[in-house]
């Protein structure tokens, strides 16, 4: 990305979403043990999961190593270069999944200032039902509160 900010700097950025059976919140250090637990036990799940299609992630990787990429997520979100949001139970508050809002691979903020994002996101193998739940409210989330042009997000069949 350019030196372009991927949102305005007089954004507000939202600092979560609250829809039915879910919550967001900006995921950081202090999620680390649940997203690690939640992740790791729907590798292959996620993996299966429209948006990522490629492999890379999700992998194995220590506690601390997660935590290096909880802290990376953090300050992306701080610096507004992306923002990845916890997905927890409204009822139990337990990590679920998460959501990730980055700009989109190979859209540079144009000069006429268009922003393109890109949203993926994931659930547990065993809240598998919510993924398209998910997916809906937070499409519909980004379309009416966020200030991009286009959003990639593979939808859910």
């Amino acid at each position: 990305m350019s030196d372009e900010l991927f949102v305005p700097e007089d954004f507000a950025v939202p600092d979560g979403l609250i829809a039915g059976e879910f919550r967001l919140a900006p995921l950081g250090p202090q999620h680390n043990e649940a997203d690690y637990a939640a992740w790791t036990a729907s590798m292959d799940h996620i993996r299966t999961t429209p948006g990522f299609p490629n492999g890379s992630w999700p992998h194995e990787m220590s506690l601390s190593d997660n935590l290096r990429d909880l802290e990376r997520h953090a300050q992306d979100f701080a610096e507004r270069r992306g923002f990845t949001y916890t997905v927890l139970g409204a009822g139990t508050g337990d990590v679920i999944g998460c959501v990730y809002i980055y700009p989109a691979s190979g859209h540079e903020l144009g000069g006429e200032g268009r922003r393109h994002a890109s949203v993926r996101s994931w659930v547990r193998a065993d809240c598998a039902a919510l993924d398209p739940v998910l997916h809906d409210a937070v499409l519909a989330w980004v379309e009416r509160d966020w200030p991009f042009d286009s959003i990639q997000y593979a939808p859910r069949t």
